[in-house]
């Protein structure tokens, strides 16, 4: 058709007369694969670069797993003064920093769920004011009216985790933070309780609050020596407001997909040109 002609005409570049065009099927064949190539590499390396940015800026935390299911268990009971709220404050804040989703149990004599297993870590926020000194002294918190003198670990931790559970979670993880100590009455159920998590491959540690080397003994009968956690770094800035940081560390894996991106970059320029004709290669026209 005669539209098609006159688009083809439009479109055709601007070409320069070689009568030797046999001599360049090679050449454009070698530059066709080459350009494939390169492409598919730049596209891989900048995927790849994407993923490690999007992860440049979590720092791993220490205190729980990022890829199992998670409940923070903390103790509140009348033993717990409030010399031990900066080392729960900073155990939020860690989690809160790393973006760590996981559950959170206060308890006492009784066992309170307040988040779910698998709930951001955003959601700590509100929970972090109450271990956050406003004025030299920590607010009054809910649950220091309806908790009691007594003090159940097995009850906070079979919740914990019926929670787990809930989720579908195998290999769950179980964070205590407590001076470890339980009511006598409670000692026989705790072992029993601290023997099923382990049988079911859950991972329990404790964040001591200032336990006794009795109570760390008890626990580490049944749970082994690396059970205890160190209390977390204490954060400077005590504002209720988190921000995500870098804290220092760098992603090796950006950099050096950024640096071999660059490359990528640079060969593609330097052998994805147009063929170059030299002038002395284009046979003269006769006058």
């Amino acid at each position: 058709m005669r539209w098609t002609r006159r688009l083809r005409a439009r479109l055709r570049r601007p070409a320069v007369a070689y009568a030797d065009v046999r001599s360049l099927r090679r050449p454009v064949a070698v530059a066709r694969v080459v350009r494939i190539v390169l492409a598919v590499t730049i596209a891989a390396l900048l995927a790849g670069a994407i993923v490690a940015a999007s992860h440049a800026g979590r720092s791993r935390s220490t205190i729980v797993p990022q890829t199992q299911g998670n409940v923070l268990v903390i103790d509140l009971s009348k033993s717990i003064l409030d010399t031990a709220f900066p080392t729960i404050g900073a155990t939020l804040r860690r989690l809160i920093a790393t973006d760590t989703p996981t559950g959170l149990i206060m308890f006492s004599d009784v066992p309170y769920e307040l988040l779910p297993s698998g709930s951001p870590a955003s959601s700590l926020v509100p929970i972090l004011r109450y271990f956050t000194p406003v004025n030299g002294s920590y607010p009054a918190n809910p649950w220091g009216t309806s908790f009691r003198a007594g003090t159940r670990i097995s009850s906070a931790l079979e919740l914990a985790s019926q929670m787990l559970a809930r989720s579908a979670v195998e290999r769950g993880s179980i964070v205590l933070v407590s001076d470890l100590q339980t009511a006598p009455s409670d000692v026989a159920s705790l072992t029993q309780t601290l023997v099923s998590l382990r049988r079911q491959h859950v991972l329990v540690r404790a964040v001591p609050l200032g336990a006794s080397d009795l109570s760390k003994q008890q626990f580490g009968s049944v749970l082994g020596p690396d059970y205890l956690l160190p209390a977390p770094r204490a954060v400077a800035d005590q504002t209720t407001r988190i921000h995500r940081t870098l804290d220092g560390q760098v992603s090796v894996p950006l950099l050096v997909l950024s640096a071999l991106l660059l490359v990528a970059l640079a060969a593609n320029e330097r052998w994805c040109a147009r063929l170059a004709i030299t002038a002395a290669a284009v046979p003269r026209t006769e006058q």
